[in-house]
């Protein structure tokens, strides 16, 4: 500990660059005294244009990354809609799945979900010259956005192949990957991790474009997975029999990664060959592999043997500390009492689980061929995907880093992730909630998938969540009955989710949010929402624009008879019924909500709307009153 005082000022520049980086890591590089901003890039993630002319330095670059920042950095004129018919549960879960692109989907949920999110897992397109990648625009054209919004069935438009005879092979790969990272990182808590599934053929790129959003410093590991159990004697070369997940913190002197379970193997290893009343033991190496000074003596056994340390060696302890652990009978020196003596370590005084390794064996967390028949059990012997992940593999994942947290998947897929977070929330109690996100990609008519009715992948996920949490509800029953607890079992598990889609605005013209409105710009917000929608449509942009997350509990009420919205409490208000007056407002007034929101033609002309507001500002100060 340093005791002196520090009688210099604080170095400004230093802060302000700590300051920058911490908004920007990506504009923070090396150079030979130390950090320092990336001018050139930081004017970049301050424009809405591509800005020309770079200086040479060390970083990834690649054609069209500029354009890739400005994608990240754009916003989103659409919305999420709910969708009630294909939800479980919809009043009362905290699980959500979202159908849409999940770049815009990512730019939706900036402000609901900035600093939430605790763990995301994606299992991206692996780039191997057979994927489809997402095609991203930023100066989309007015009709390509009909299609990213999914207010057209053609969303397949938004994937593009990407053979390896490409010109922008690695290019576009990495396009689409950057924007979507960039945004996740916004996601995560302070002490949140990012997992990313990826095989050797872009495994180097998306290391790269992680340290660089994410921060060098804050790279956790590069776990190597055993996906499959047998070789591939095919192959051309070697059996490729690994993918990679890379786990990136948010900040790693943040991130609390849990103990994995000790297995019934581990402990076996202990015994108590000696009935010492601290119970089953196993001894360990005395010896370390090098010299200390304090470790140079020697050790007499208890039937005379004599033994000192290897040249190069010497004991992990003091001759002092060896003799206080004579005394506790904490050393081994064998049955006869005459072996080189060894430590004592008992399983009551180790950790209470182990920590995790970087190479994940099939054994533990699963293989392909197990993800593949996991599926065909759910589907009743139907496997419509090519490589989904086991749910063991998933599981450890989230095992790691969680408890009672969110987790995204923004690559869903076949909602493994749906499946392990439910699986082990039943496990272990936790109280874990998931936001799967999903392209809805339409099932080619001769695949077997839509020949059994589905039309597009996120059906297929929608439909596994639904299967899976109806396997795991039973399979809790039918240990409760077995452990005859079946008169008290009480299921509280979280089974449903809400499903919302990705669609345009739910404004006619006027892009809006609620800290743009001002009384003079009010006057051209006259009804202009769309016909197709619906209130709970408008109260679902409305959460969205005022940062509320869209699991939120909302609750129908009925005052001075007027059909009322209220989400979480008190936090929001709305009304969407016509001849809203001050005898309505003092009826709302005493309910005192955080916020309301009403329709412009919900009141009779903007005297009304003035005399209203005036009146809610007298009567509940608190609230802030918004129109649309």
């Amino acid at each position: 500990m340093n005791d002196k005082l520090d009688l210099q000022s604080p170095d400004i520049t230093g802060l302000n660059i700590e300051k920058i980086a911490a908004l920007f890591p990506n504009c923070v590089t090396e150079a030979a005294d130390g950090k320092k901003i990336d001018f050139d890039l930081l004017r970049q993630e301050l424009s809405a244009d591509i800005v020309e002319g770079t200086k040479e330095r060390y970083r990834l670059e690649w054609p069209g990354k500029r354009e890739a920042i400005v994608t990240a950095n754009l916003p989103t004129n659409n919305t999420l809609r709910p969708v009630r018919e294909d939800s479980v549960d919809f009043d009362t879960t905290e699980n959500m799945y979202i159908e849409g692109d999940n770049l815009e989907v990512l730019k939706l949920l900036q402000e609901s979900y900035l600093n939430k999110i605790k763990m995301i897992y994606i299992d991206p397109p692996y780039n191997t010259g057979k994927d489809f990648v997402y095609k991203d625009n930023f100066a989309k054209a007015r009709e390509e956005e009909l299609f990213e919004s999914g207010q057209k069935d053609e969303y397949n438009q938004r994937l593009v192949a990407n053979p390896e005879t490409s010109g922008r092979y690695h290019s576009d790969w990495l396009s689409m990957m950057y924007p979507r990272l960039k945004l996740a990182r916004n996601l995560l808590s302070e002490d949140g991790v990012i997992f990313i599934s990826i095989d050797d053929n872009e495994v180097h790129n998306l290391r790269k474009i992680c340290d660089e959003i994410y921060g060098e410093d804050n790279f956790v590991a590069n776990v190597i997975w055993e996906k499959k159990f047998a070789p591939q004697n095919d192959a051309k070369w070697f059996s490729e029999n690994h993918d990679h997940i890379l786990i990136i913190a948010k900040s790693k002197e943040l991130l609390n990664v849990h103990l994995l379970p000790r297995t019934s193997q581990m402990n076996e290893r202990y015994k108590n060959y000696d009935n010492d009343p601290r119970g089953v033991w196993t001894s360990d190496n005395l010896l370390r592999k090098d010299v200390q000074k304090s470790g140079i003596y020697e050790i007499t056994t208890p039937n005379g043997s004599i033994y000192s340390p290897p040249s190069g060696r010497s004991w992990r302890v003091s001759k002092e500390k060896y003799n206080e652990m004579v005394l506790e009978n904490r050393i081994w020196f064998g049955e006869k009492g005459g072996n080189v003596p060894r430590i004592k370590r008992f399983l009551n005084e180790v950790q209470d689980g182990i920590k995790s390794q970087t190479i994940w064996k099939f054994d533990d967390v699963g293989h392909n061929q197990e993800a593949s028949q996991e599926v065909r059990k759910i589907f009743n012997g139907d496997s419509f995907f090519d490589t989904p992940k086991p749910i063991r593999l998933i599981k450890r994942m989230i095992y790691l880093v969680t408890k009672e947290d969110i987790i995204l998947d923004f690559f869903s897929g076949s909602a493994t992730t749906a499946h392990a977070v439910m699986q082990l929330n039943a496990e272990d109690q936790g109280r874990r909630k998931y936001i799967m996100v999903q392209l809805p990609e339409i099932t080619d008519e001769k695949s077997e998938a839509y020949k059994a009715g589905y039309k597009n992948i996120c059906e297929i996920g929608k439909e596994r969540i639904r299967r899976a949490a109806h396997k795991i509800k039973e399979e809790k029953l039918e240990k409760a009955k077995k452990d005859g607890l079946f008169a008290d079992f009480k299921d509280e598990q979280d089974y449903g989710f809400r499903v919302y889609r990705l669609d345009s605005s739910n404004m006619q013209d006027v892009y809006y949010k609620p800290q743009d409105y001002n009384q003079s710009t009010l006057d051209l917000f006259a009804d202009n929402v769309k016909e197709d929608r619906t209130a709970e449509d408008l109260i679902a942009q409305i959460m969205l624009d005022w940062g509320l997350e869209l699991s939120l509990p909302i609750e129908h009420k009925t005052i001075a008879g007027k059909e009322v919205f209220a989400v979480a409490g008190d936090s929001l208000y709305c009304c969407f019924d016509t001849d809203i007056d001050e005898a309505f407002a003092k009826e709302i007034a005493k309910e005192r909500p955080m916020r309301i929101v009403f329709r412009d033609k919900g009141f009779k002309d903007d005297t009304a709307k003035e005399n209203v507001k005036q009146l809610l500002k007298q009567l509940s100060p608190e609230t802030e009153m918004k129109v649309i």
